[in-house]
């Protein structure tokens, strides 16, 4: 269907919802088309495209609401979903806080988000294989790996389409595309597994085969020979992608229903200090090619930067309308969590920051879960390698780390300038003070 069928769709729908009883209506549809191919060994394992549509209905009647959605587009089924919807809601209970969002002028330039390419529509499917197969095959010419589980290449083009009583109505396309693959190093009982993935909105911005097969094949080779060290209290340095970690539990604990819900240690905290000063922590939805980058939410709210930590200084929780109302403040455009979430860069080299560390922990991963937002406490399995005098020297596996997260953010030592925007969570290297390394 064009373009313009579907957006008419939705906003029809929000005129029927309304001419039946509704007090007010939601209506959006995604749809999209995905590609993936799976290799192992050097042949095809799996082999996937598929296209999907989907319309989600939001029912609200004097504050009580009912939700459903359909994958059927005819006239017949929607309208029954539709006032099938009103009856429900009419029998839920009422919530003075349920309702849409107050319209917000879009006042974003689409296209300057870049956030659709049209290179990855054109992409033939050979290539997409080849790039799979490629990725494998450097890394199997390393006589290190044992093993690959396997590599793979995906793309994704979707258009969505929202409209709502309040007034609002808008669409945008995206697109997406990723590779990776996954492999054991190791000998006898000494294996590990490790790999690397990269994903981008534009084909431009991927990382080559090469780039990911040598960053993965780094990866898993240098556990070998992993060893415990005796339990105590160390500087640890966080990796990329493990501060990214540490983002994302902290993103947990600004979320909107955390804090209205009192599951956060963060509740109650906006203009408090609680991280070091030279933390900053921003979200930014309209960041140019952002892996979350979007010019409205899921209710229809714009997107925009929203710092949550400056200097150390808690300025604002990631709110959707709902939490927003509960916590009589204002949606940030995050009903979908997180969009593009990052510690800003410091000045130090990665280099700098392990050759500062006497005696410490340069953490590379970690294992289940152990994170709990009403206290901020962290205690996780890990692996990594170990700081001697500066250098990296053995790797260590079989380890725990633990710690809170409230002290980490304010023992934050030195913030590395190695900041990549690559994913919806993103930070730099980072060295905290102390954490507990538990060993033998």
């Amino acid at each position: 269907m064009k373009e313009q069928n579907l957006l008419e769709l939705t906003g029809d729908l929000v005129k029927y919802g309304l001419k039946n009883g509704a007090s007010q209506v939601e209506v959006s549809v995604s749809q999209g088309t995905t590609f993936k191919v799976d290799i192992l060994q050097g042949e095809i394992e799996k082999l996937s495209e598929a296209v999907s549509k989907s319309l989600g209905l939001r029912i609200f009647v004097e504050g009580k609401v009912a939700r459903a959605s359909s994958s059927d587009f005819s006239e017949e089924t929607l309208h029954k979903l539709v006032k099938n919807a009103i009856d429900r809601a009419k029998l839920s209970s009422t919530d003075p806080f349920a309702g849409l969002p107050e319209k917000e002028p879009l006042e974003v330039d689409i296209a300057a988000l870049k956030i659709y390419d049209p290179a990855i529509l054109d992409m033939a499917p050979e290539k997409k294989i080849t790039a799979a197969k490629e990725t494998e095959a450097i890394c199997l010419a390393d006589k290190r790996i044992k093993k690959t589980f396997g590599s793979s290449f995906s793309t994704y083009v979707g258009e969505r389409y929202l409209s709502n009583s309040n007034g609002f109505s808008g669409t945008f396309k995206r697109t997406n595309c990723s590779c990776g693959v996954y492999l054991q190093a190791g000998d006898g009982t000494n294996l590990f597994d490790e790999g690397w993935y990269d994903s981008s909105v534009n084909l431009e911005n991927l990382e080559s085969a090469e780039t990911i097969a040598r960053k993965a094949v780094h990866r898993v080779t240098r556990l070998i020979g992993g060893r415990k060290v005796e339990t105590q209290n160390v500087p640890v340095v966080f990796e990329p992608p493990m501060t990214a970690e540490l983002l994302n539990f902290f993103s947990n604990c600004v979320d909107g229903s955390s804090i209205y819900l009192k599951q956060s240690f963060l509740a109650g905290k906006i203009g408090e200090k609680i991280g070091n000063e030279a933390v900053t922590i921003i979200d930014d939805g309209l960041r140019a090619g952002g892996p979350g980058t979007e010019p409205f939410d899921g209710e229809g709210v714009p997107l925009r930067k929203t710092v949550v930590m400056e200097k150390g200084i808690l300025k604002n929780y990631l709110l959707d309308t709902y939490s927003a109302r509960k916590l009589g403040m204002k949606s940030t455009g995050n009903s979908s969590g997180p969009n593009n979430l990052y510690l800003s860069a410091g000045s130090s080299a990665p280099e700098q920051i392990i050759k500062s560390v006497d005696k410490g922990l340069y953490l590379t991963g970690t294992i289940g879960f152990g994170l709990v937002p009403t206290t901020g406490d962290i205690s996780r399995g890990a692996f990594g390698i170990w700081i001697e005098k500066g250098e990296l020297t053995y790797p260590v596996s079989e380890i725990t780390i633990s710690g809170n997260l409230a002290r980490l953010l304010n023992n934050i030592e030195m913030i590395g300038n190695d900041l990549q925007l690559k994913d919806s969570i993103s930070g730099p290297t980072i060295k905290v003070a102390e954490m507990t390394v538990g060993g033998k």
